[in-house]
């Protein structure tokens, strides 16, 4: 065959194909190599291990020749023409990082000069193709490590621990952590899209910009984007693009938390699923959350702190994963905080257990679990400065805190939405619900009316109070302790 006609096949088979990784690429090169020079090829490995060969080479060969191997393999040799008993050996050293591989052919006679420049050719392309194939596989790991990376800020910043955020990032601190304030943008999207979203916006680092994106650990249709305030005015920023996103997909919606610092974090990003609930009933599909502020930041203070700590009292020796389980609980699915802590959900309910026996709760119950996030929330919140007031011992009874003025208010306003435009219909039903235990069955059939209504109600409600309530979380703690509140108030 013609060298041209030699070298146009060997580019042709070198092309990856469908289906084809750059390993079957090299192990066909191989096949082909020893077919075009009568031959028996192989292709020893760093560690001096058969990778590949033809089906006709014999191992024993390399033996007599193991010497050369090391020598060539430690880069003290390029290329050696050897015999080893009736058959003609040629090796040829691969690539410069040390130990280096070995292409051996094996023939009956020397072989001619076109036929090891063919060696040599194949040789130097399927190193090529291995450094190929190794540069994608380090790609690939830099990308997992980057994601795993990015969801350890992101829980640091959920824990309020923006410095820990920042040590964790080994002296590479992304913009967004020496930001002052951002915003919880959450997008809802097809599970699929959110890896291509990510690694159209990613950076070098390993990061968005002055933003962070991270896929949702509990939710697969949720992508968390985290961005400095400092972008908001940026047409061309990441935030704009997620509304353009948003603008060009019937499938998509965002909802976009108020603005934060960096330790209140976890308080946005509440902010930005009770926004994207209200989006996805909108014709825009986005929402911005402007928020109110919460029930825990409203109560007097000392008291608060007397009732917060006499409530969790009882969880003092309890170990650090069942506290932590118990408050993720609060907000997330069991399954999602078996996912998100990588425990089972038999392990899971058995710290929630082990909560409910402690402190005398039922967790199912929509109240009992509005006490505890309350005082979960209570105990996380910073010390005023310069408070140095006696905390009230007795402690004040949870009724009792609830009765205060800055209480009955919030309450009146955090109900005002559900008093116009329904009848009372959804304002009833969603009585029923929290009562039932947030159970949309058995609010049917207390109601006499279909579970399907039930939770087309609950979907205006979101709307009317801006808050998510058709999964777990803050929107249905906010529920019971208004409606407690609003019953005992004048």
């Amino acid at each position: 065959m013609p060298t041209s006609q030699v070298l146009d096949e060997l580019l042709r088979r070198l092309r990856p194909r469908g289906g084809q990784d750059t390993a079957d690429g090299t192990r066909a090169l191989i096949h082909w190599l020893g077919r075009q020079i009568g031959a028996e090829v192989a292709l020893v490995g760093r560690t001096g291990e058969v990778e590949l060969c033809t089906a006709g080479f014999a191992p024993d060969v390399l033996a007599a020749v193991r010497p050369t191997l090391t020598r060539l393999s430690q880069g003290r040799l390029a290329a050696v023409a050897s015999q080893a008993g009736a058959v003609h050996v040629w090796c040829e050293a691969l690539g410069r990082q040390v130990p280096r591989p070995v292409l051996a052919v094996v023939s009956p006679s020397p072989l001619a000069p076109e036929s090891l420049t063919l060696a040599s050719h194949v040789g130097t392309l399927a190193e090529m193709a291995r450094r190929a194939r190794r540069a994608d596989d380090l790609a690939v790991r830099h990308q997992q490590a980057a994601a795993r990376l990015r969801l350890a800020v992101f829980m640091a910043l959920m824990t309020g621990e923006a410095t820990l955020a920042r040590r964790m990032t080994a002296g590479a601190v992304p913009p967004l952590l020496v930001a002052q304030r951002l915003r919880v943008h959450l997008l809802r999207c097809p599970p699929p899209d959110r890896g291509t979203i990510i690694d159209a916006h990613q950076d070098a680092s390993g990061y968005h910009g002055r933003g962070l994106m991270v896929r949702c650990p509990v939710y697969d249709d949720h992508l968390i984007c985290l961005l400095s305030t400092d972008d908001d005015g940026d047409a061309t920023g990441l935030g704009a693009s997620l509304r353009e996103l948003v603008r060009g997909n019937p499938h998509y919606a965002l909802g976009i938390s108020a603005p934060a610092p960096l330790a209140a974090t976890a308080r946005a990003y509440d902010q930005a699923r009770h926004a994207l609930a209200v989006a996805r009933h909108t014709p825009e599909r986005i929402t911005d959350q402007h928020g109110r502020p919460p029930l825990a930041g409203l109560l007097p203070r000392r008291p608060a702190l007397s009732w917060a700590r006499a409530f969790l009292e009882p969880l003092g020796e309890a170990p650090r994963l069942t506290v932590d389980i118990a408050g993720l609980a609060l907000h997330f699915p069991r399954a999602g905080v078996a996912r998100l802590l990588d425990v089972s959900r038999n392990t899971v309910a058995a710290h929630l257990k082990q909560v409910q026996d402690t402190l005398g709760l039922d967790l199912r119950d929509p109240h009992s679990r509005a006490d505890l996030a309350l005082a979960l929330e209570v105990t996380g919140l910073p010390e005023p400065f310069g408070d140095t007031g006696a905390v009230p011992s007795p402690p004040p009874t949870t009724d009792c805190l609830l009765s205060t003025e800055a209480a009955v208010t919030w309450a009146h306003a955090f109900l005002e939405p559900l008093r116009a435009g329904t009848g009372g219909s959804v304002h009833q039903t969603l009585r029923a619900w929290i009562e039932a235990g947030a159970d949309a069955q058995r609010t049917a059939r207390d109601l006499g009316i279909s579970r399907t209504t039930v939770r087309a109600r609950l979907g205006t409600a979101e709307q009317l109070l801006r808050r998510s309530l058709l999964t777990p979380g803050p929107g249905t703690h906010e529920l019971a302790h208004a409606f407690r509140i609003a019953d005992r108030a004048p």
